[in-house]
């Protein structure tokens, strides 16, 4: 159903998505601080706006307690932003989906009547471990005492392997793959026209093939190759929503309304039924609709969650714009060239695994084209999901 008032977001801001691919990223190095990358969001965001009227703050992040040894993460929105200081501030975790849980507690504080305004952040700092290490951390988005001791070295693009082989297995395995390859090649094509993105600078002439590679169960995977996944990232994303009354207390003009809300939790517990579909990114893709009185084919730009090639091919049909089994066909048309992921997504633009969603809204925000957009933040292996619908004033 519509909310009882319109909401808005204003004053975007992300940081370099840093990690393999950029330049400057040197391995050997600690990672980046992550005082420094939460400040640089914060103050980008409150520079955009004449007044710092902030009444709440949310800030999101998935591992930090892992990755960086730190916790209790809502005291850090006060160093961000000095006005939330003795405010209400909160914490979110979703895996993958943390950036659409911490948009969606920052909606509901606005219906609420308890806030006007409230800053919203989240970040993953993942550069202080090894990838194989990482990996068992990043586990912790499935069912780790059920799932992680049978899973691959490498959990997360396991399950997704495994989704990768049942749909080339139920639909066809060379047009699945050339589908793949495709999705890798545009992610690519998309974050060169980004400098923040982590793939900016990958001049790479021939992407198709190297998306092609066969996958290798014997030095990875047997549905996926190293380029049907997102890289290993750094980076934070935020940015203010407001009521009408909010934005006349912070002095600036609405951009962006957001119209449709649709979230879903699967059961973490259970495997999927189907691999081959995401349910429950269905579910909250339909609500998102609902609610905003909208089909798939009315978006102008759709930004998804595509972790690997393959939950990028099967976010088209759970939101609706291909029926089960005809992904490959949308994407190979290069129907999506134009309208989904056009900063990249997660391969192309990066994925600190809790900011991703911010940042998905982020660029919502920051285009003047798109009428109407949508995000899909997806956590784990499709089980935390928020579909939120835009639309430009």
């Amino acid at each position: 159903m519509p909310f009882a008032k319109p909401i808005y977001a204003v004053a975007g801001y992300k940081t370099v998505f840093m990690g393999p691919g950029r330049p400057e990223f040197k391995p050997e190095d600690s990672a980046a601080s992550f005082e420094t990358i939460i400040k640089e969001t914060a103050e980008g965001t409150m520079a955009q706006v004449p007044h710092r009227h902030i009444d709440e703050g949310v800030i999101g992040s998935f591992m930090a307690a892992r990755f960086i040894n730190q916790a209790n993460l809502p005291g850090f929105l006060p160093f961000m932003v000095p006005e939330l200081l003795y405010k209400p501030c909160f914490g979110v975790e979703g895996a993958c989906g943390t950036g659409g849980r911490a948009i969606g507690l920052g909606i509901r504080s606005l219906l609420s009547g308890l806030a006007d305004t409230v800053f919203v952040s989240a970040f993953e700092i993942q550069n202080t471990m090894k990838a194989l290490y990482g990996a068992d951390v990043l586990a912790g988005a499935a069912y780790y005492n059920g799932e992680r001791k049978e899973g691959e070295a490498f959990f997360f693009p396991g399950i997704f392997s495994n989704r990768s082989v049942q749909y080339m297995e139920k639909y066809g395995k060379e047009k699945t793959r050339e589908a793949l390859a495709t999705w890798y090649e545009n992610a690519i094509v998309h974050a060169r026209s980004d400098v923040k993105a982590q793939e900016h600078f990958n001049k790479t002439a021939d992407l198709k093939t190297l998306g092609m590679t066969p996958p290798n169960p014997k030095t990875f995977l047997p549905g996926l190759n190293p380029y049907d996944c997102s890289k290993v990232s750094d980076g934070a994303a935020s940015f203010i929503l407001a009521t009408e009354a909010g934005l006349k207390k912070l002095g600036v003009d609405p951009t962006l309304e957001i119209i449709g809300l649709g979230e879903a939790e699967g059961d973490i517990t259970a495997r999927p039924k189907d691999p081959t579909r995401m349910d429950t990114t269905e579910a909250a893709t339909k609500k998102a609709f609902q609610s905003a009185s909208l089909n798939p084919s009315d978006i102008h730009r759709y930004e998804v969650h595509d972790c690997f090639t393959i939950s990028g091919l099967l976010s088209l049909e759970a939101i609706g714009l291909a029926n089960p089994g005809e992904g490959p066909d949308y994407i190979l048309s290069k129907k999506s060239f134009d309208k989904v992921n056009l900063s990249g997504g997660l391969i192309g633009f990066g994925h600190p695994t809790g900011a991703s969603g911010v940042r998905m809204l982020v660029d919502l925000l920051h285009d003047e084209k798109a009428k109407l957009g949508m995000m899909v933040s997806m956590g784990g292996n499709d089980k935390t999901v928020t579909a939120l619908i835009t639309k430009r004033i």
